[in-house]
């Protein structure tokens, strides 16, 4: 078929007719790049002559595989790993075959002689790959994040690079030193500066430790006293449980300066308001997942997969008013992924505008279960909603309040906040 230029819009679209195995959609932007559909998945191809032979090689599905990234980006980019191929096939070199010897090699580096050099960095690409598949996209960001060496070009930051992850100063030491000793200098260092996130970075990597504990290729190279080591328990500093909360007080202001921003931001962080709802969980509505006519939204729930919650008469104004450009609620025209990725900076600038304390978009989802209180709303309805993991025996096992019932007090809840904020004749 002709070659066209992918972009996000047409992998979409892009569907298998029934009656065919696959169809295939061909890039005409980078040379050999092309989609595979089927009926239950769509994947990135490449494909080449090569000493007179026609080679395909996967390069992985879509949506996991982006198509483009932005400059320095560590996610996986489709085209630029078509770039990468086709500077091989340029070169006289089969890319199957480099990764065989790239394969054999790397077992070559887990013989018995090699063991002793295997170092952080040789190490946790292998445990993030073995785990990605049952972890979340935050945590699975946190690995990236907190383990990458920096130097990469900023371009929306008045610093020029990234600056290294807190696991960057360990990363070419070899798992045979990563001793108590070691963890506990490498833990004072970072303390010194990101006492917060260093104690992330050692959470990581004691599950990580304790991994590679069980992994045959790995086995004997941790030494047996490390981080549950008390001189290094000792130097984690202590995570603090968050209260920030908005006031009923501070509502007015609140809402008078979310309201000035961009109608996406305004309206999504309105939304994370009034329903409680997780940052990401919303950030990823879609529109198929608001329904207008029985007014319920579904959510995608970490504790139960998914969960449906009352679509209250202010919340379905602020979407109804929203364009729709995509299959995304909360939809960007500047991100790769086609939604927002983080209102944190539009939210600060709103505090920023009402003279307002700090507050997290967390502390938004907290501010639901708070002012709830003020209507005397059964907590059992408030965790339903905010989809908390039921407490005691009688809500984990019987109570599963229809969605009637939660709609009777969400209601009310958002009635009772656009009160406060001298909103309360504002829906129609």
């Amino acid at each position: 078929m002709a070659r066209v230029p992918l972009t996000i819009n047409r992998i979409e679209k892009l569907s298998c007719p029934e009656g065919k195995s696959q169809v295939f959609m061909r890039d005409s932007e980078v040379p050999g790049l092309g989609l595979r559909c089927t009926p239950k998945r769509k994947t990135f191809i490449f494909e080449a002559d090569l000493h007179g032979q026609t080679i395909r090689i996967t390069i992985g599905e879509y949506p996991a595989w982006l198509l483009d990234t932005s400059q320095g980006s560590n996610e996986p980019s489709a085209r630029r790993r078509a770039r990468e191929l086709r500077g091989l096939i340029d070169q006289g070199i089969d890319p199957r075959l480099q990764e065989k010897e790239a394969k054999a090699e790397h077992e070559k580096l887990l013989t018995a002689e090699n063991k002793k050099n295997i170092t952080l960095a040789d190490a946790w690409p292998v445990y993030v790959q073995a785990n990605a598949s049952r972890w979340g996209a935050r945590h699975l960001a946190d690995h990236e994040r907190l383990a990458h060496r920096g130097g990469d070009p900023r371009t929306r930051s008045k610093a020029k690079q990234t600056i290294p992850g807190p696991l960057a100063p360990l990363l070419d030491v070899k798992l045979t030193d990563l001793n108590a000793d070691q963890i506990s200098a490498w833990l004072e260092k970072e303390n010194e500066t990101r006492p917060t996130v260093a104690a992330l970075a050692f959470r990581l990597l004691r599950a990580f430790l304790n991994w590679c504990d069980e992994q045959p290729e790995y086995t004997g190279l941790i030494p047996e006293i490390n981080h549950a080591a008390k001189k290094v328990r000792q130097k984690v500093a202590k995570s603090k449980a968050k209260d920030d909360c908005l006031q009923k007080e501070q509502l007015p202001a609140w809402f008078a300066n979310v309201q000035k921003l961009s109608p996406i931001f305004s309206a999504y962080l309105q939304t994370l308001l009034l329903t409680g709802a997780r940052r990401e969980e919303l950030a990823e509505l879609k529109w198929t997942d608001v329904d207008f006519q029985w007014k319920s939204l579904r959510l995608a729930d970490k504790v139960e997969g998914e969960r449906q919650i009352p679509l209250t008469p202010y919340v379905a104004k602020l979407l109804a008013n929203l364009p729709r450009r995509n299959e995304w609620v909360f939809s960007s025209t500047s991100a790769q992924s086609g939604r927002i990725q983080d209102p944190r900076y539009a939210h600060n600038q709103a505090l920023s505008w009402a003279d307002l304390p700090p507050l997290t978009l967390h502390g938004l989802r907290r501010s639901f279960g708070t002012l709830s209180e003020w209507v005397e709303c059964p907590t059992g309805v408030v965790a339903q909603i905010q989809g908390h993991k039921p407490s005691a025996t009688a809500e984990k096992h019987y109570r599963r309040r229809p969605l009637d019932l939660l709609r009777k007090w969400h209601s009310q809840i958002e009635e009772w906040i656009l009160e406060q904020a001298t909103l309360r004749n504002t829906v129609s």
